[in-house]
């Protein structure tokens, strides 16, 4: 599952990861950290919309 930020389109993919913020490939969005904000912009997770 992909989730992608709706302030800046950055795209957090499950199966990779984020590895460069410490985040490893298979972690899910629901179990990234409560405080995670998107690396480009700097927004919640409130502010990701998942996409298939």
């Amino acid at each position: 599952m992909k989730y992608v930020c709706n302030v800046c389109g950055w795209t957090y993919d499950e199966t990779v990861g984020d590895i460069e913020n410490g985040i490893p490939a298979g972690t899910k969005f629901e179990d990234l950290p409560e405080d995670f904000v998107c690396p480009l912009c700097g927004v919640g997770k409130e502010d990701f919309s998942a996409e298939e």
